[in-house]
Protein backbone atom coordinates (compact mmCIF):
# COMPACT_ATOMS: atom_id res chain seq x y z
CA UNK A 1 0.00 0.00 0.00
CA UNK A 2 1.42 3.40 -0.99
CA UNK A 3 1.82 6.13 1.62
CA UNK A 4 -0.63 8.38 -0.26
CA UNK A 5 -3.30 5.69 -0.18
CA UNK A 6 -2.67 5.02 3.50
CA UNK A 7 -3.24 8.63 4.51
CA UNK A 8 -6.33 8.96 2.36
CA UNK A 9 -8.06 6.19 4.34
CA UNK A 10 -9.69 6.42 7.78
CA UNK A 11 -7.10 5.54 10.41
CA UNK A 12 -7.77 3.24 13.37
CA UNK A 13 -5.23 4.43 15.92
CA UNK A 14 -3.99 2.58 18.99
CA UNK A 15 -2.04 4.77 21.40
CA UNK A 16 0.28 2.87 23.75
CA UNK A 17 1.67 4.40 26.91
CA UNK A 18 1.31 8.09 27.75
CA UNK A 19 -2.19 9.50 27.13
CA UNK A 20 -0.94 12.91 25.94
CA UNK A 21 -0.94 11.86 22.27
CA UNK A 22 -4.48 10.48 22.54
CA UNK A 23 -5.69 13.76 24.03
CA UNK A 24 -4.31 15.60 20.99
CA UNK A 25 -6.10 13.18 18.67
CA UNK A 26 -9.34 13.61 20.61
CA UNK A 27 -9.16 17.38 20.10
CA UNK A 28 -8.86 16.79 16.35
CA UNK A 29 -11.85 14.44 16.30
CA UNK A 30 -9.69 11.43 15.41
CA UNK A 31 -10.81 8.07 16.79
CA UNK A 32 -8.17 6.42 18.97
CA UNK A 33 -7.98 3.65 21.57
CA UNK A 34 -5.77 4.08 24.64
CA UNK A 35 -3.74 1.08 25.82
CA UNK A 36 -2.39 1.37 29.34
CA UNK A 37 1.02 -0.23 28.98
CA UNK A 38 4.16 -0.19 31.04
CA UNK A 39 7.36 -2.13 30.52
CA UNK A 40 7.84 -5.18 32.76
CA UNK A 41 8.97 -4.30 36.29
CA UNK A 42 8.03 -0.69 35.54
CA UNK A 43 11.26 -0.45 33.54
CA UNK A 44 13.51 -1.12 36.55
CA UNK A 45 16.66 -2.47 34.88
CA UNK A 46 17.95 -4.39 37.92
CA UNK A 47 14.64 -6.20 38.35
CA UNK A 48 14.39 -6.82 34.59
CA UNK A 49 17.85 -8.40 34.63
CA UNK A 50 16.83 -10.68 37.52
CA UNK A 51 13.55 -11.57 35.81
CA UNK A 52 15.39 -12.46 32.61
CA UNK A 53 17.65 -14.84 34.56
CA UNK A 54 14.75 -16.87 35.99
CA UNK A 55 12.02 -16.42 33.41
CA UNK A 56 12.53 -19.54 31.30
CA UNK A 57 14.06 -22.04 33.74
CA UNK A 58 12.29 -25.44 33.43
CA UNK A 59 13.26 -26.29 37.02
CA UNK A 60 11.13 -23.39 38.20
CA UNK A 61 8.17 -24.43 36.07
CA UNK A 62 8.37 -27.99 37.41
CA UNK A 63 8.66 -26.78 41.01
CA UNK A 64 5.71 -24.43 40.55
CA UNK A 65 3.57 -27.23 39.15
CA UNK A 66 4.31 -29.23 42.30
CA UNK A 67 3.46 -26.27 44.56
CA UNK A 68 0.12 -25.74 42.82
CA UNK A 69 -0.61 -29.48 42.99
CA UNK A 70 -0.03 -29.54 46.76
CA UNK A 71 -2.32 -26.56 47.22
CA UNK A 72 -5.09 -28.21 45.21
CA UNK A 73 -4.63 -31.62 46.87
CA UNK A 74 -4.87 -30.21 50.40
CA UNK A 75 -7.84 -31.50 52.47
CA UNK A 76 -8.48 -29.05 55.33
CA UNK A 77 -10.73 -30.41 58.07
CA UNK A 78 -11.78 -28.70 61.31
CA UNK A 79 -10.88 -31.33 63.89
CA UNK A 80 -10.87 -29.53 67.24
CA UNK A 81 -11.03 -26.37 69.32
CA UNK A 82 -8.80 -25.58 72.27
CA UNK A 83 -6.88 -22.83 73.99
CA UNK A 84 -3.93 -21.59 71.95
CA UNK A 85 -1.38 -22.60 74.59
CA UNK A 86 -2.58 -26.22 74.46
CA UNK A 87 -2.19 -26.72 70.71
CA UNK A 88 0.24 -24.17 69.25
CA UNK A 89 3.80 -25.42 69.57
CA UNK A 90 6.06 -22.87 71.27
CA UNK A 91 3.22 -20.77 72.69
CA UNK A 92 4.03 -19.45 76.16
CA UNK A 93 2.44 -17.18 78.74
CA UNK A 94 4.12 -14.00 77.54
CA UNK A 95 3.95 -14.55 73.79
CA UNK A 96 1.52 -12.45 71.78
CA UNK A 97 1.02 -13.32 68.11
CA UNK A 98 -0.06 -10.72 65.56
CA UNK A 99 -0.96 -10.40 61.89
CA UNK A 100 1.52 -9.55 59.19
CA UNK A 101 5.32 -9.67 59.01
CA UNK A 102 7.38 -8.92 62.15
CA UNK A 103 6.74 -5.57 63.86
CA UNK A 104 7.79 -4.11 67.22
CA UNK A 105 5.37 -2.69 69.78
CA UNK A 106 6.67 0.83 69.13
CA UNK A 107 6.05 0.51 65.38
CA UNK A 108 2.60 -1.09 65.62
CA UNK A 109 -0.38 0.81 64.22
CA UNK A 110 -3.22 1.96 66.49
CA UNK A 111 -5.60 -0.99 66.01
CA UNK A 112 -2.84 -3.55 66.56
CA UNK A 113 -1.71 -1.83 69.75
CA UNK A 114 -5.34 -1.75 70.86
CA UNK A 115 -5.69 -5.49 70.27
CA UNK A 116 -2.47 -6.17 72.19
CA UNK A 117 -3.81 -4.11 75.10
CA UNK A 118 -6.99 -6.18 75.01
CA UNK A 119 -5.02 -9.43 74.98
CA UNK A 120 -2.91 -8.39 77.98
CA UNK A 121 -6.05 -7.41 79.91
CA UNK A 122 -7.73 -10.69 78.93
CA UNK A 123 -4.72 -12.71 80.11
CA UNK A 124 -4.68 -10.88 83.45
CA UNK A 125 -1.17 -9.58 82.81
CA UNK A 126 -2.39 -5.99 83.23
CA UNK A 127 -5.43 -4.50 84.94
CA UNK A 128 -5.85 -1.29 82.94
CA UNK A 129 -4.83 0.32 79.65
CA UNK A 130 -1.87 2.26 81.03
CA UNK A 131 -0.43 -0.83 82.73
CA UNK A 132 -0.90 -2.82 79.52
CA UNK A 133 0.95 -0.19 77.50
CA UNK A 134 3.83 -0.13 79.98
CA UNK A 135 4.08 -3.92 79.93
CA UNK A 136 3.98 -4.07 76.13
CA UNK A 137 6.82 -1.54 75.94
CA UNK A 138 8.89 -3.13 78.73
CA UNK A 139 10.46 -5.93 76.71
CA UNK A 140 8.85 -8.63 78.88
CA UNK A 141 6.35 -9.55 76.17
CA UNK A 142 7.48 -11.39 73.07
CA UNK A 143 5.75 -10.42 69.85
CA UNK A 144 5.78 -12.64 66.75
CA UNK A 145 3.81 -13.06 63.52
CA UNK A 146 0.99 -15.62 63.60
CA UNK A 147 2.53 -17.12 60.46
CA UNK A 148 5.67 -18.11 62.42
CA UNK A 149 3.47 -20.31 64.61
CA UNK A 150 1.31 -22.03 61.97
CA UNK A 151 -1.46 -19.52 62.71
CA UNK A 152 -3.41 -16.76 61.02
CA UNK A 153 -5.56 -13.95 62.38
CA UNK A 154 -7.87 -11.44 60.68
CA UNK A 155 -7.16 -7.68 60.90
CA UNK A 156 -4.85 -7.09 63.92
CA UNK A 157 -4.70 -10.89 64.23
CA UNK A 158 -3.71 -10.75 67.89
CA UNK A 159 -3.67 -14.15 69.58
CA UNK A 160 -2.74 -14.79 73.22
CA UNK A 161 -2.21 -18.07 75.12
CA UNK A 162 -5.66 -18.43 76.71
CA UNK A 163 -7.72 -17.58 73.65
CA UNK A 164 -9.85 -20.24 71.99
CA UNK A 165 -8.72 -21.32 68.52
CA UNK A 166 -9.92 -23.51 65.68
CA UNK A 167 -7.65 -26.45 64.88
CA UNK A 168 -7.64 -27.23 61.14
CA UNK A 169 -5.74 -30.25 59.86
CA UNK A 170 -4.67 -30.93 56.28
CA UNK A 171 -5.55 -34.61 56.07
CA UNK A 172 -3.60 -34.98 52.82
CA UNK A 173 -0.27 -33.61 54.07
CA UNK A 174 -0.64 -33.91 57.86
CA UNK A 175 0.09 -30.32 58.90
CA UNK A 176 -2.13 -28.11 61.06
CA UNK A 177 -3.06 -24.43 61.30
CA UNK A 178 -4.80 -22.37 63.98
CA UNK A 179 -7.09 -19.35 64.02
CA UNK A 180 -9.10 -17.47 66.60
CA UNK A 181 -12.91 -17.45 66.66
CA UNK A 182 -14.60 -14.66 64.71
CA UNK A 183 -16.16 -12.28 67.24
CA UNK A 184 -18.67 -10.75 64.83
CA UNK A 185 -18.90 -7.06 63.92
CA UNK A 186 -18.85 -3.90 65.99
CA UNK A 187 -16.31 -3.24 68.74
CA UNK A 188 -14.15 -6.35 68.57
CA UNK A 189 -10.54 -7.19 69.37
CA UNK A 190 -9.45 -7.74 65.78
CA UNK A 191 -10.27 -4.10 64.96
CA UNK A 192 -8.38 -2.86 68.01
CA UNK A 193 -11.21 -2.49 70.55
CA UNK A 194 -10.49 -3.58 74.13
CA UNK A 195 -13.41 -2.41 76.28
CA UNK A 196 -15.36 -4.47 78.80
CA UNK A 197 -17.74 -5.88 76.18
CA UNK A 198 -14.75 -7.17 74.17
CA UNK A 199 -13.21 -8.90 77.18
CA UNK A 200 -16.56 -10.37 78.23
CA UNK A 201 -17.07 -11.84 74.78
CA UNK A 202 -13.56 -13.33 74.71
CA UNK A 203 -14.16 -14.93 78.10
CA UNK A 204 -17.49 -16.40 76.92
CA UNK A 205 -15.82 -17.82 73.81
CA UNK A 206 -13.22 -19.54 75.99
CA UNK A 207 -15.45 -20.69 78.87
CA UNK A 208 -18.73 -21.56 77.12
CA UNK A 209 -18.47 -21.55 73.33
CA UNK A 210 -15.24 -23.55 73.08
CA UNK A 211 -16.22 -26.44 75.39
CA UNK A 212 -19.55 -26.93 73.60
CA UNK A 213 -17.91 -26.95 70.17
CA UNK A 214 -15.03 -29.05 71.43
CA UNK A 215 -17.31 -31.85 72.62
CA UNK A 216 -19.23 -31.83 69.35
CA UNK A 217 -16.09 -31.93 67.20
CA UNK A 218 -14.36 -34.63 69.23
CA UNK A 219 -17.45 -36.84 68.97
CA UNK A 220 -17.32 -36.80 65.16
CA UNK A 221 -14.88 -37.02 62.26
CA UNK A 222 -14.41 -33.28 61.80
CA UNK A 223 -15.91 -30.79 59.37
CA UNK A 224 -14.64 -30.73 55.77
CA UNK A 225 -13.83 -27.05 55.16
CA UNK A 226 -12.80 -27.57 51.54
CA UNK A 227 -16.16 -29.05 50.62
CA UNK A 228 -18.05 -26.19 52.28
CA UNK A 229 -15.89 -23.59 50.53
CA UNK A 230 -16.45 -25.20 47.13
CA UNK A 231 -20.22 -25.19 47.63
CA UNK A 232 -20.31 -21.67 49.04
CA UNK A 233 -18.50 -20.32 45.97
CA UNK A 234 -21.49 -21.55 43.96
CA UNK A 235 -23.86 -19.71 46.32
CA UNK A 236 -22.48 -16.18 46.05
CA UNK A 237 -19.59 -16.24 48.56
CA UNK A 238 -15.99 -15.44 47.64
CA UNK A 239 -14.30 -16.79 50.76
CA UNK A 240 -12.94 -13.61 52.33
CA UNK A 241 -15.43 -10.81 52.98
CA UNK A 242 -18.62 -12.61 52.00
CA UNK A 243 -19.20 -15.78 54.02
CA UNK A 244 -22.98 -15.88 54.41
CA UNK A 245 -23.48 -19.17 52.56
CA UNK A 246 -20.38 -20.84 54.05
CA UNK A 247 -21.38 -19.93 57.61
CA UNK A 248 -24.86 -21.37 57.03
CA UNK A 249 -23.44 -24.56 55.52
CA UNK A 250 -20.99 -24.91 58.42
CA UNK A 251 -23.76 -24.55 60.99
CA UNK A 252 -25.81 -27.18 59.17
CA UNK A 253 -22.84 -29.58 59.38
CA UNK A 254 -22.34 -28.86 63.08
CA UNK A 255 -25.97 -29.10 64.20
CA UNK A 256 -26.31 -32.91 64.45
CA UNK A 257 -23.29 -33.17 66.78
CA UNK A 258 -24.23 -30.06 68.73
CA UNK A 259 -27.73 -31.36 69.37
CA UNK A 260 -26.70 -34.94 70.11
CA UNK A 261 -23.61 -34.63 72.28
CA UNK A 262 -24.40 -31.64 74.50
CA UNK A 263 -25.71 -31.57 78.05
CA UNK A 264 -26.50 -27.93 78.83
CA UNK A 265 -29.29 -26.84 76.50
CA UNK A 266 -28.95 -23.14 77.28
CA UNK A 267 -25.26 -23.13 76.35
CA UNK A 268 -25.92 -25.12 73.17
CA UNK A 269 -28.63 -22.68 72.12
CA UNK A 270 -26.30 -19.72 72.78
CA UNK A 271 -23.57 -21.32 70.65
CA UNK A 272 -25.98 -21.97 67.77
CA UNK A 273 -27.34 -18.42 68.00
CA UNK A 274 -23.82 -16.97 68.00
CA UNK A 275 -22.84 -18.73 64.76
CA UNK A 276 -26.24 -18.16 63.16
CA UNK A 277 -26.12 -14.39 63.69
CA UNK A 278 -22.46 -13.97 62.65
CA UNK A 279 -22.21 -13.95 58.86
CA UNK A 280 -18.42 -13.67 59.07
CA UNK A 281 -17.91 -16.74 61.27
CA UNK A 282 -16.58 -18.90 58.43
CA UNK A 283 -13.77 -16.45 57.62
CA UNK A 284 -11.85 -17.80 60.62
CA UNK A 285 -12.15 -21.29 59.11
CA UNK A 286 -11.42 -20.28 55.53
CA UNK A 287 -8.16 -18.68 56.68
CA UNK A 288 -6.56 -21.70 58.44
CA UNK A 289 -7.85 -23.94 55.64
CA UNK A 290 -5.93 -21.77 53.16
CA UNK A 291 -2.94 -21.67 55.52
CA UNK A 292 -2.50 -25.46 55.70
CA UNK A 293 -2.66 -25.72 51.90
CA UNK A 294 -0.07 -22.99 51.40
CA UNK A 295 2.22 -24.32 54.12
CA UNK A 296 2.14 -27.68 52.33
CA UNK A 297 3.31 -25.86 49.18
CA UNK A 298 6.15 -24.05 50.95
CA UNK A 299 9.78 -25.15 50.86
CA UNK A 300 9.83 -26.51 47.29
CA UNK A 301 13.26 -25.85 45.81
CA UNK A 302 13.21 -23.45 42.84
CA UNK A 303 9.52 -22.57 43.25
CA UNK A 304 8.51 -18.93 42.69
CA UNK A 305 4.95 -19.42 43.98
CA UNK A 306 3.79 -17.07 46.75
CA UNK A 307 2.80 -19.01 49.88
CA UNK A 308 1.69 -16.09 52.06
CA UNK A 309 0.60 -12.48 51.66
CA UNK A 310 0.00 -10.58 54.88
CA UNK A 311 0.05 -7.09 56.42
CA UNK A 312 0.38 -5.56 59.87
CA UNK A 313 -0.98 -2.04 59.29
CA UNK A 314 2.55 -0.76 58.66
CA UNK A 315 4.13 -3.20 56.17
CA UNK A 316 2.86 -5.65 53.58
CA UNK A 317 4.84 -8.89 53.30
CA UNK A 318 5.00 -11.88 50.97
CA UNK A 319 6.65 -15.28 51.38
CA UNK A 320 7.85 -17.44 48.46
CA UNK A 321 7.88 -21.24 48.36
CA UNK A 322 11.48 -21.71 47.23
CA UNK A 323 12.91 -19.40 49.88
CA UNK A 324 13.19 -19.37 53.69
CA UNK A 325 10.28 -20.36 55.92
CA UNK A 326 10.20 -16.98 57.66
CA UNK A 327 11.82 -14.89 54.92
CA UNK A 328 9.59 -11.90 54.16
CA UNK A 329 9.76 -9.38 51.36
CA UNK A 330 8.16 -6.21 52.67
CA UNK A 331 7.18 -2.69 51.68
CA UNK A 332 4.94 -0.04 53.25
CA UNK A 333 1.28 -1.11 53.30
CA UNK A 334 -1.18 0.70 51.04
CA UNK A 335 -4.38 2.56 51.86
CA UNK A 336 -7.59 0.60 51.25
CA UNK A 337 -9.98 2.22 48.76
CA UNK A 338 -13.66 1.47 49.25
CA UNK A 339 -16.85 2.24 51.14
CA UNK A 340 -16.73 3.91 54.55
CA UNK A 341 -19.38 3.62 57.24
CA UNK A 342 -21.42 6.80 57.89
CA UNK A 343 -19.53 9.40 59.87
CA UNK A 344 -16.03 8.31 58.83
CA UNK A 345 -13.59 9.68 56.25
CA UNK A 346 -10.52 8.26 54.52
CA UNK A 347 -8.37 10.00 57.12
CA UNK A 348 -9.91 7.82 59.84
CA UNK A 349 -8.80 4.51 58.28
CA UNK A 350 -5.65 2.61 59.15
CA UNK A 351 -3.39 1.24 56.44
CA UNK A 352 -3.97 -2.27 55.08
CA UNK A 353 -3.89 -4.85 57.89
CA UNK A 354 -4.48 -8.57 58.56
CA UNK A 355 -3.55 -12.16 57.69
CA UNK A 356 -6.83 -12.64 55.82
CA UNK A 357 -4.99 -12.13 52.51
CA UNK A 358 -4.15 -15.81 52.92
CA UNK A 359 -7.49 -16.26 51.11
CA UNK A 360 -6.27 -14.43 47.99
CA UNK A 361 -2.97 -16.29 48.20
CA UNK A 362 -5.03 -19.48 47.93
CA UNK A 363 -6.94 -18.12 44.93
CA UNK A 364 -10.23 -17.18 46.61
CA UNK A 365 -11.38 -13.88 48.11
CA UNK A 366 -10.64 -11.11 45.63
CA UNK A 367 -9.65 -13.74 43.05
CA UNK A 368 -13.19 -15.20 42.99
CA UNK A 369 -15.20 -11.97 43.18
CA UNK A 370 -16.58 -12.75 39.72
CA UNK A 371 -18.79 -15.36 41.38
CA UNK A 372 -19.86 -13.09 44.25
CA UNK A 373 -21.35 -9.99 42.61
CA UNK A 374 -23.04 -8.85 45.83
CA UNK A 375 -19.60 -8.25 47.39
CA UNK A 376 -19.35 -4.94 45.52
CA UNK A 377 -22.09 -3.56 47.78
CA UNK A 378 -19.67 -4.05 50.70
CA UNK A 379 -16.27 -3.17 49.18
CA UNK A 380 -17.26 -0.87 46.31
CA UNK A 381 -17.05 -1.06 42.54
CA UNK A 382 -19.41 -2.69 40.04
CA UNK A 383 -20.28 -6.22 39.00
CA UNK A 384 -18.27 -5.66 35.81
CA UNK A 385 -15.26 -4.73 37.97
CA UNK A 386 -15.62 -7.98 39.93
CA UNK A 387 -15.63 -10.01 36.72
CA UNK A 388 -12.57 -8.20 35.39
CA UNK A 389 -10.60 -8.60 38.63
CA UNK A 390 -11.03 -12.38 38.60
CA UNK A 391 -10.15 -12.65 34.92
CA UNK A 392 -7.00 -10.59 35.42
CA UNK A 393 -5.72 -12.93 38.11
CA UNK A 394 -5.30 -15.78 35.61
CA UNK A 395 -2.42 -13.77 34.09
CA UNK A 396 -0.32 -13.97 37.28
CA UNK A 397 -1.07 -17.49 38.53
CA UNK A 398 0.38 -20.89 37.69
CA UNK A 399 -2.83 -22.92 37.45
CA UNK A 400 -6.57 -23.24 37.87
CA UNK A 401 -8.20 -24.87 40.86
CA UNK A 402 -11.09 -27.03 39.67
CA UNK A 403 -12.01 -27.66 43.34
CA UNK A 404 -13.05 -24.01 43.58
CA UNK A 405 -14.86 -23.07 40.38
CA UNK A 406 -16.54 -19.79 39.40
CA UNK A 407 -20.06 -20.22 37.98
CA UNK A 408 -20.13 -16.83 36.22
CA UNK A 409 -16.95 -17.74 34.31
CA UNK A 410 -18.57 -20.93 33.00
CA UNK A 411 -17.35 -22.83 36.09
CA UNK A 412 -13.73 -22.14 35.30
CA UNK A 413 -11.40 -23.18 38.12
CA UNK A 414 -10.25 -20.29 40.31
CA UNK A 415 -6.80 -18.79 39.56
CA UNK A 416 -4.29 -20.37 41.94
CA UNK A 417 -0.55 -20.10 42.54
CA UNK A 418 0.65 -16.48 42.36
CA UNK A 419 3.98 -16.49 40.49
CA UNK A 420 6.30 -13.62 41.40
CA UNK A 421 7.72 -13.75 37.84
CA UNK A 422 4.31 -13.19 36.28
CA UNK A 423 3.46 -10.32 38.63
CA UNK A 424 6.66 -8.51 37.71
CA UNK A 425 6.40 -9.28 34.00
CA UNK A 426 2.76 -8.17 33.59
CA UNK A 427 2.64 -5.38 36.19
CA UNK A 428 -0.63 -6.96 37.39
CA UNK A 429 -0.85 -7.02 41.18
CA UNK A 430 -3.06 -9.43 43.19
CA UNK A 431 -6.45 -7.92 44.01
CA UNK A 432 -7.54 -8.08 47.65
CA UNK A 433 -10.87 -7.23 49.26
CA UNK A 434 -10.68 -6.35 52.92
CA UNK A 435 -12.13 -4.55 55.92
CA UNK A 436 -10.87 -1.18 57.15
CA UNK A 437 -9.97 -0.55 60.77
CA UNK A 438 -9.91 2.87 62.42
CA UNK A 439 -6.36 4.16 62.74
CA UNK A 440 -6.77 4.71 66.49
CA UNK A 441 -6.85 1.98 69.11
CA UNK A 442 -10.20 1.05 70.59
CA UNK A 443 -12.54 2.35 67.86
CA UNK A 444 -13.21 -0.60 65.54
CA UNK A 445 -14.18 -1.06 61.89
CA UNK A 446 -14.85 1.95 59.67
CA UNK A 447 -15.49 0.35 56.28
CA UNK A 448 -14.35 -2.13 53.63
CA UNK A 449 -12.75 -1.94 50.22
CA UNK A 450 -10.13 -3.08 47.74
CA UNK A 451 -6.36 -2.88 47.87
CA UNK A 452 -3.25 -4.19 46.10
CA UNK A 453 0.13 -5.19 47.53
CA UNK A 454 3.01 -2.77 46.96
CA UNK A 455 4.85 -3.83 43.82
CA UNK A 456 8.18 -3.47 45.63
CA UNK A 457 7.55 -6.75 47.53
CA UNK A 458 7.58 -8.64 44.24
CA UNK A 459 10.57 -6.73 42.87
CA UNK A 460 12.55 -7.67 45.98
CA UNK A 461 11.46 -11.31 45.76
CA UNK A 462 12.44 -11.68 42.09
CA UNK A 463 15.80 -10.00 42.62
CA UNK A 464 16.66 -12.01 45.73
CA UNK A 465 15.48 -15.26 44.14
CA UNK A 466 17.75 -14.68 41.14
CA UNK A 467 20.73 -13.91 43.38
CA UNK A 468 20.31 -16.50 46.15
CA UNK A 469 18.31 -19.40 44.75
CA UNK A 470 18.76 -19.46 41.00
CA UNK A 471 22.19 -21.09 40.56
Amino acid sequence: MSMNKLFNEKLNIINIGTETFKHDLDKQGVSAVQVDWRPAAGGNTDVLRALSAIEKDPRIDKANDEAVKRMKDSRPVLVDMDQAKNVISGMHEKLILHAGPPVSWEAMCGPMQGAVIGALLFEGLADNEDAARRLAASGEIEFAPCHHYQSVGPMAGVLSPSMAVHVVEDQEHGNRAFCSINEGLGKVLRFGAFGEEVLTRLAWLKETFMPVMQRALRAGDGIDIKQITAQALHMGDEGHNRNKAATSLFLREMLPSLLTHQVQDDDTKAVIDFINTNDHYFLNLSMPASKVALDAAHGIEHSTIVTAMTRNGVDFGIRVSGMGENQWFTAPANKVQGLLFPGYTEEDAALDIGDSTIAETMGIGGFTMAGAPAIVQFVGGTVEDALQYSQQMYHITGGENSNYSIPTLNFRGSPIGIDIRSVVETNILPIINTGMAHKDAGVGQVGAGLVEPPERCFYQAVTTFAEEVHV
